[in-house]
């Protein structure tokens, strides 16, 4: 069965794994040679787009032995992480610029809680269909 939430749900987990990484980079603005990662928000929700429309026309796959390859994976290997390149690079080989990390993690909040109201919307509306409208 489809979510009822479509890529919104997908998405409220790609932005919670970024505001992660987001924060682990503000947290370590002033440690020597660190450098700052970002997820390619794009490539990630085609990713989870691609992997939503393999399921509708996918069979349910069943994993009946370890050594088998899982089909649709999260992200898990760190693969999606991309390094951020500094505006200006600072002499102890620190990539992080605090201005743009602290804009980056608020433009991420600010999405989150978008995608949130979008589910509390279908939720509500779901309420009030099965309650018959009160």
């Amino acid at each position: 069965m489809e979510s009822i939430f479509g890529i919104h749900e997908q998405a409220l987990l790609i932005r919670k794994e970024r505001e992660s990484i987001l924060a682990n980079n503000l947290a370590n603005a002033d440690t020597p040679n660190f450098k700052a990662r970002d997820i390619d928000w794009r490539k990630e929700i085609k990713n989870a787009q691609d992997q939503m429309d393999a399921k509708k026309f996918a069979p349910d796959l069943e994993m009946t032995n370890s050594r088998h390859i899982e089909a649709f994976g999260d992200m898990t290997t760190g693969d999606y992480l991309k390094y951020r390149v500094p505006t200006q690079p600072s002499l102890d080989g620190n990539t992080v610029e605090a201005h743009i990390e602290k804009a980056k993690f608020m433009e991420n909040a600010i999405q989150y809680q978008a995608s949130l109201e979008f589910i509390n919307g279908k939720i509500s509306g779901i309420r009030t269909a099965l309650t018959g409208g009160g």
